[in-house]
């Protein structure tokens, strides 16, 4: 709920700085889209400090978490100095690797706990 919060706070102040002239619409889209990419590097280093008892499960949760924090990093680094179209295209690149990493993760392990 806090990100919630910070995000329509930041959304809402960005809206009245471009309405004020402070911002243009440039920055003020890569600072709210920006946003997001934090937003996903602060829940993948929340995963990092969760606690499972089995170790497979802290394995997958180590890589889950580590790859949300690269791929929110380099989501929100693509919005705040790559052009538009640049960063549209890497940061869902980003993310999508992220995503396919941790599931590739978890069906290796499953994989090598089916051949034991």
């Amino acid at each position: 709920m806090t990100w919630l919060s910070a995000l329509v706070t930041v959304t809402l102040d960005m809206a009245f700085a471009r309405k004020m002239g402070y911002v243009d619409d440039d920055a003020f889209l890569r600072i709210v889209i920006g946003f997001n990419g934090v937003m996903i590097a602060w829940y993948g280093n929340r995963l990092l400090k969760t606690f499972f008892v089995s170790a497979k499960a802290r394995n997958a949760r180590r890589v889950a978490g580590w790859t949300q924090v690269i791929s929110g990093i380099v989501f929100a680094g693509l919005w705040m100095f790559a052009p538009i179209p640049v960063a549209i295209a890497g940061g869902i690149g980003a993310i999508v690797a992220g995503f396919v990493v941790t599931v590739g993760y978890c069906l290796s392990m499953e994989s090598k706990a089916r051949v034991r």
